[in-house]
């Protein structure tokens, strides 16, 4: 029987079937559904959210010095926080078999880059693996396994958000389990001192050579033999654009273990066919690697290093095909992304844009969108952690170029506080920043969709567990006053902003109120209304840019089918023309 999976779901299914036990991960698209699927097979395997990426991947190669195949997940720029493990663990190798997924998002759908994650098994020195579809990445997870545990090496595992989220039909295999054995310590393997490290360096080097002469004879490496006239050497999703847009006599080099090349292999399909191409997304990888090794081929020069490909880009920038362009009989409106109705974080956020002297450094989250009109509250964006460490970079370099007049203050969500927030109140406070941290604790990992962390009370597998209070982090780090205000209280709100603000000793301040969408907990009801009688046009309520207001012959009007009665709107409205009532 075959059933329809998303790459994420089968990635999750490969796991299983490989007979892993311990898997770690934080979320981030387009990673995050591999372990949403996971707790499927729980009573198989363990499965967990970390607070970080760095935190996750550290458990999953404990786990394979223990023995046992280990799986850890995250997107492209989660990578670059697990970074220092996984160099380390590149040169001590594993015991049980241990796959790092690296998702990576080409266009940045949802991320602040398109880095290309291949260059990551090239530096650390890691087996590089690239699905194309949904079977493979069932398929795949098992070769990765055997390809780790046989050369000694962690596996990096690369899908591209349309591999992570495109469906196709898998067929499912049985799970296969590894036996344990029994663990031994073995500091000369596992103990990175200057010592070991030197002579692990010989020793991964060896595997790498001993894995090129394996990828010439992978499996996962296939030719398929056409004509003579066009040959293609491509992977991941890149294939599956590249067998659309070719000639069908077009010949292929289909790639699934990608580092290292298969360099014999691809001497001999070059020399098989007149014009060789290479079609890759992102930067030129595989290209830059085969025209050192002195092998014609065209590439980046047709098909660009920016964003993500498709047929019809290839037809057009290869072949000159350009598409019949249709035009739309009815143009349609733009939609940029913003805060849902009843957002906690819209009051947090109009509070402060009132303000023109405050500097509001920001994060990566569902609170980045504070940056868009018409809250327009955000001075920067950079990194998971960095509204409050940028936040005191420019603070600092504000305060010696004498601009006193700017107050300054750092936004973190609840998430992002356990999974690099407390590091930058950490320095804040220790080196007398001169600016508030604020944490917008919305009770849930939101952007990604909704995840458990550290301060929500549920694991992944769904058990009840311990909620760290924020304010008793902060608390003990020294910070004295600690301001928690509902968002929802406009008042409340600007004025937990202001105390902390005009407070002589170390403060932060707490918005509270869990996000709307969080289906455990039993919302309020209502929702608010304008009397167009009362209404004087003024647009005041529209400056909160809740999507379920708008303006209709010259008042304000209120989509019920949106409006959740936060009664924000109503808070700002000079004349009280908007009321809320309860459903």
């Amino acid at each position: 029987m075959k059933y329809l999976m998303s790459g994420n779901e089968a990635i999750a299914r490969g796991a299983y079937e490989a007979g892993v036990k311990v898997c770690s991960a934080y979320p981030g698209t387009p990673s995050t559904e591999i372990f949403e699927n996971l707790p499927l097979y729980k009573d198989s395997l363990y499965c967990e959210w970390a607070p970080n990426e760095k935190v996750a991947t550290e458990m999953a190669y404990g786990a394979s010095i223990g023995g046992v195949r280990s799986l850890c997940a995250m997107k492209h720029v989660g990578l670059n926080v697990a970074a220092d493990p996984v160099f380390t663990a590149a040169y001590n190798g594993v015991t049980g078999g241990f796959v790092i997924v690296t998702a990576d998002d080409p266009s940045m759908h949802s991320s602040q880059n398109e880095q290309d994650n291949r260059y990551y098994a090239k530096a650390a020195k890691l087996c590089l693996i690239e699905p194309s579809d949904s079977q493979e990445c069932i398929d795949y997870m098992k070769y990765a396994y055997d390809i780790s545990e046989s050369f000694d090496i962690p596996v990096l595992f690369r899908t591209t958000t349309r591999v992570s989220h495109s469906k196709s039909l898998v067929e499912l295999g049985e799970r296969t389990e590894r036996e344990v054995p029994e663990y031994k310590r073995n500091v000369r393997k596992n103990v990175s001192t200057p010592a070991n490290a030197y002579a692990n360096h010989q020793k991964v080097e060896a595997h790498m050579e001993a894995l090129q002469v394996y990828s010439n004879s992978c499996p996962l490496n296939t030719m398929e033999l056409n004509g003579s006239k066009i040959g293609v050497i491509t992977a991941s999703i890149a294939y599956q654009y590249a067998k659309d847009a070719f000639p069908k006599d077009s010949s292929f080099l289909k790639l699934g273990l990608t580092w290292p090349l298969p360099m014999d292999l691809i001497r001999e399909f070059a020399s098989k066919v007149e014009k060789l191409y290479i079609v890759e997304e992102l930067e030129p990888f595989m290209e830059t690697e085969i025209k050192a090794a002195g092998i014609e081929c065209i590439g980046k020069e047709l098909t660009g290093n920016m964003y993500e490909l498709n047929p019809q880009l290839l037809k057009e920038r290869i072949f000159g095909q350009k598409p019949e362009t249709v035009k739309p009989a009815v143009e349609p409106v733009s939609r940029p992304p913003a805060l849902c109705p009843g957002c906690p974080h819209r009051g947090f956020f109009y509070s402060v844009s009132k303000h023109k002297n405050y500097v509001v450094t920001g994060d990566i989250g569902c609170y980045t969108l504070g940056a868009a009109p018409p809250l327009s509250a955000l001075d920067s964006c950079v990194c998971m952690g960095g509204g409050f460490s940028v936040g005191m970079g420019l603070s600092k370099a504000l305060e010696l170029s004498g601009q006193k007049s700017k107050k300054f203050l750092g936004v973190v969500g609840d998430s992002t506080f356990f999974h690099s927030g407390m590091t930058g109140a950490a320095e804040i406070i220790y080196n007398k920043g001169n600016m508030v941290p604020v944490v917008l604790d919305n009770s849930i990992t939101g952007m990604t969709g909704h995840q458990d962390n550290p301060g929500s009370g549920f694991t992944l597998q769904g058990e009840i567990a311990e909620s760290i209070k924020i304010e008793d982090v902060l608390s003990s780090m020294g910070y004295k006053n600690i301001f928690i205000a509902d968002p929802w209280d406009l008042k409340a709100m600007e004025d937990a902003v202001t105390k902390a603000l005009d407070s002589e000793e170390p403060s932060a301040v707490i918005s509270r109120r869990p996000c709307l969408l969080i289906k455990r907990i039993q919302h309020e009801k209502g929702l608010c209304e304008v009397d167009r009688n009362k209404c004087i046009g003024c647009k005041k309520c529209i400056s909160v840019g809740c999507p379920a207001l708008m303006i209709k012959d010259g008042k304000s009007s209120i989509d019920p089918n949106q409006c959740v009665g936060c009664t924000i709107c109503a808070q700002v409205c000079p004349v009280k023309a908007i009321s809320r009532k309860e459903c």
